[in-house]
């Protein structure tokens, strides 16, 4: 009999035993479920007996292939993993062909999926629609946020940054915490400190910029593409600027980066001139 899911099958297989069992032949049995003799030889086989449970279908997936990588040559594929500090199958599979290895890039991705190797996206991570990105024609118009992660003997900082793209005008603040609760309180404290209104606030998609803080923040939320930094390339360029001109001299206290960053805020967005600008300050651009 060929491989079925019928789920009243096993119900029947078990019928056909019972009914061998109390003095029928292998034969009349198989005449009538209008099955093969062989069948009904194979399911008698199967049931102990004594017993009146069902004979559940048995999977006809094969339990190996022949053709399946030997242990050793799982092994150093995990091995190469491990050593190449994390990095993707494709490089993992070109290494060990440079080794003299002859393996297929399909097997090295199969064998680091079986072993958990492999980073896979999480199901309760939210998709979020990428809303059309807007041109920067006014300040406010595209205002960018994000955040720097500053980490020194085990200690951590966090940097929220904030930039509008047609002005240039920036702000930032240091916070001991990176959450969804503390990005809505630093966009709501540079809505006053900057003199323009935001008409489209844009992140990438980190926890800290969840769905949580789309809804409270009273202002349209767009999220960069995913794996495409250039979305937030001007904000990119402001963090450097600042660890390059400001972070890099300061301790790892958030109470003195704080007392010390409305000065060169200042300095940022009223004295410093901007190639991007044609060599304009910030402030130039809102004059």
């Amino acid at each position: 009999m060929s491989y079925s899911l019928n789920p009243y099958l096993p119900r029947v297989r078990r019928d056909a035993v019972l009914m061998l069992r109390e003095g029928k032949t292998v034969r009349e049995v198989a005449l009538h479920f209008g099955v093969s003799p062989s069948a009904v030889s194979k399911w008698n086989k199967r049931l102990p007996y004594g017993s009146v449970e069902n004979i559940q279908t048995v999977s006809s997936r094969p339990k190996s292939h022949p053709k399946r990588l030997d242990i050793s040559t799982i092994q150093k594929i995990i091995d190469m993993r491990v050593r190449l500090g994390g990095r993707c199958a494709e490089v993992v599979c070109e290494q060990l062909t440079l080794e003299g290895m002859k393996i297929s890039l399909s097997s090295v991705k199969r064998t680091l999926d079986r072993n958990m190797l492999t980073k896979k996206r999480s199901p309760w991570k939210h998709i979020h629609e990428v809303l059309e990105r807007p041109k920067a024609l006014f300040p406010g118009a595209l205002v960018q946020i994000d955040t720097i992660h500053l980490v020194y003997d085990k200690k951590r900082i966090y940097i929220y940054t904030l930039l509008d793209v047609y002005s240039r005008q920036a702000y930032a603040w240091a916070s001991q915490r990176i959450n969804t609760r503390m990005s809505i309180l630093f966009l709501a404290k540079a809505k006053t400190k900057l003199p323009f209104i935001f008409s489209m606030v844009q992140s990438d998609n980190g926890p800290e910029f969840s769905q949580h803080f789309t809804e409270r923040i009273n202002t349209t939320h767009r999220h960069s593409r995913v794996r495409t930094p250039n979305d937030n390339a001007h904000l990119e360029r402001f963090n450097r600027t600042i660890q390059d001109e400001f972070l890099r001299r300061m301790p790892m206290d958030t109470k003195k980066i704080n007392r010390m960053l409305p000065r060169y805020l200042s300095y940022y967005n009223n004295q410093r001139l901007h190639l991007g600008l044609q060599l304009k300050t910030p402030a130039q651009m809102l004059g």
